[in-house]
């Protein structure tokens, strides 16, 4: 990784066009290894997840000393929306707001009231947060299953309501794979960024009979996530927004579009 996200969201593009398929976002903090300097104005890139794609430079800070001090950002914002303000005071001015997902760095300050958690951004400069707005980072999933499988699903209905967007991955808007794994990203498990099972990555195909809170159900060119008692959490452009639905014809909430063309499940176990 040789670069960070520096903006609030950095769009990820199919090709060195705004006007381009949006195919991921990349949040505040996250790094991202540069494969290819392309002009003045786009790079290609490559997420620690390996997803690749090209963005602006600007939503990159590139500077090599402070890129090796973000390596200790161990701190993700679990607030939809979360201001970094320049003192620890509500009246303060605000320095950027940072979503769900972001990576932050904290630094301590002594006597600092506890409802507030110095910062470090990822340019150097020093803020302050609500505490309650973040915790640390789980960079490795437990080996725990009933206590991943629960905190996943409680991740994900974090973004319940949150309007589809094509190639979202934040509160302001987010599509079906954008929503799985980020509530994956979350318990420190990096799954394929897309709606499908692909090798090298820790999902694996099962049987229907296998199927548990927390694992993926696939559609063609969709993905949702399931909660248990034939229902499911997802982010549907047919719905509009992360909602739930179900796999029983009998439930007022069943989407026989979606039931009856399931292709696989999938899990992390």
């Amino acid at each position: 990784m040789n670069a960070v996200v520096k903006v609030m969201i950095a769009n990820i593009h199919k090709s060195t066009d705004i006007n381009t398929e949006l195919t991921d976002e990349a949040l505040y903090g996250m790094p991202v290894e540069v494969l290819e300097d392309i002009d003045d104005t786009w790079v290609k890139i490559r997420t620690f997840y390996r997803y690749e794609g090209y963005t602006l430079k600007t939503n990159l800070h590139m500077e090599s000393e402070d890129i090796l001090t973000w390596i200790d950002a161990n701190y993700v914002v679990i607030q939809n929306f979360a201001d970094v303000l320049t003192r620890p005071k509500i009246q303060s001015s605000k320095i950027i707001t940072l979503t769900l997902g972001a990576f932050i760095q904290v630094l301590k300050e002594a006597d600092l009231d506890p409802a507030w958690t110095k910062v470090r951004l990822v340019t150097g400069e020093v803020g302050y947060v609500r505490s309650q707005w973040i915790q640390k980072r789980v960079k490795v999933y437990t080996t725990n299953e009933l206590a991943f499988r629960e905190q996943v699903v409680q991740d994900a209905f974090r973004y319940i309501g949150t309007p589809y967007r094509w190639g979202g991955k934040s509160p302001l808007g987010i599509d079906c794979s954008g929503l799985v794994s980020m509530a994956y990203m979350l318990n420190g498990a990096y799954i394929y960024r897309d709606a499908k099972i692909l090798d090298g990555f820790p999902i694996r195909k099962i049987e229907k009979a296998e199927l548990k809170l927390g694992d993926l159900i696939m559609f063609p060119g969709h993905v949702a996530m399931y909660i248990g008692e034939d229902l499911y959490i997802h982010s549907s452009l047919g719905g509009n927004e992360v909602n739930v639905n179900s796999l029983n014809p009998q439930h007022s909430e069943y989407r026989e579009d979606l039931a009856t063309t399931i292709t696989e499940y999938g899990s992390i176990f």
